[in-house]
C-alpha cells in the first residue's frame, strides 16, 4: 500500500487585494461590510492604485469621519499549519484622543481583527452568562475569542491590553505614534504566539478576519490603506517556491 503526502501550501493569500476584483460599492470581492448597530455614520472602503514599494498597485482605502464599520470575511484557517500572519498598511495621521485603555478612546487608524472558534462552553460562570445574555438580546455573531492587531495612538508596542469593552478581544499595539505615518509598514506577527500570550493555551481554527478604521468613539477622522494580507507556514519550513525575504523588510 502506497501512501502519499498531502501537499499544504506554502501560504494562503487572506485577502488579495491587489489583484481582486471590485464589487458595485467598490469593496474587492468576498469582503463584506461589518456594521455596528448603534453606529449612524460607516467607515468607507474602496479598492484604489496606490504606489506600493515603488510600484502601482491596488489597495483597500479606508476613510472614517466620526464613524465605524469593518470589512470582514468569513474563512476557516488552522493557525497551527499557517501560524505566520504579514500585512501591509499605512496611515495617514493618529488620533489625538486615542486611547486603547478607555472606552472613549477605543478607535484606530488602522486595526486588523482576528476571530477564533472558541467553543463557549469552555466558558466559566460569569462569561457563560454574559454569552447567554448576549444572545437573548439578539447578538448572533459573537466574538469569543479575538485578537485585535492595531496602529494605536499611545500605547507601547506589543503590548497586550484587553478591549475597554470585553476582554474576549485582546489588543495588540503592533504600531504606535506618528513616527511611521505616510509609509508603508510590514507587520508580521506569530498568531500562536500572540494567542498564547493573550488568552493562553493553543488558538482554535481562525474563522474571520477583518480590517477596521473606526472613529466614532473620538469623534476625529482617519484614512489608511491596507495591502495584501497573507498567512503563511513557519520560515523553518522550507519550501523552494516561496521567497521569504518580504519578511524582512
Amino acid at each position: 500500500m502506497v501512501g502519499f503526502a498531502t501537499h499544504v501550501p506554502p501560504q494562503r493569500y487572506i485577502g488579495r487585494f491587489s489583484t481582486a476584483e471590485a464589487t458595485p460599492d467598490g469593496h474587492p470581492s468576498g469582503w463584506q461590510t461589518v456594521r455596528f448597530g448603534d453606529v449612524e455614520t460607516e467607515t468607507r472602503y474602496r479598492l484604489v492604485e496606490r504606489p506600493v514599494g515603488g510600484d502601482s498597485t491596488a489597495v483597500v482605502r479606508a476613510v472614517s469621519d466620526g464613524g465605524a464599520a469593518g470589512l470582514g470575511r468569513a474563512l476557516t484557517l488552522d493557525p497551527q499549519r499557517y501560524p505566520v500572519l504579514s500585512w501591509r498598511w499605512k496611515v495617514t495621521n493618529v488620533l489625538d484622543e486615542g486611547d486603547a485603555r478607555t472606552k472613549d478612546g477605543d478607535d484606530y487608524p488602522a486595526r486588523l481583527y482576528v476571530t477564533f472558534d472558541y467553543d463557549p462552553s469552555n466558558f466559566g460562570l460569569v462569561d457563560r452568562a454574559k454569552y447567554e445574555a448576549l444572545q437573548a438580546l439578539g447578538y448572533d455573531q459573537i466574538p469569543t475569542r479575538a485578537l485585535n492587531y492595531v496602529w494605536a495612538s499611545r500605547v507601547d508596542r506589543d503590548t497586550i491590553l484587553p478591549n475597554a469593552f470585553t476582554d474576549w478581544v485582546q489588543m495588540i499595539p503592533v504600531e504606535s505614534g506618528s513616527t511611521k505615518v505616510g509609509t508603508w509598514v510590514r507587520e508580521r506577527r506569530d498568531i500562536r504566539a500572540d494567542y498564547r500570550r493573550a488568552f493562553g493555551g493553543a488558538p482554535p481554527p481562525i474563522d474571520g478576519v477583518a480590517i477596521m478604521t473606526d472613529t466614532d468613539n473620538t469623534g476625529e477622522a482617519a484614512t489608511a490603506y491596507y495591502g495584501d494580507i497573507v498567512a503563511r507556514r513557519p520560515p523553518s519550513v522550507q519550501d523552494s517556491n516561496l521567497d521569504w525575504s518580504d519578511l524582512n523588510d
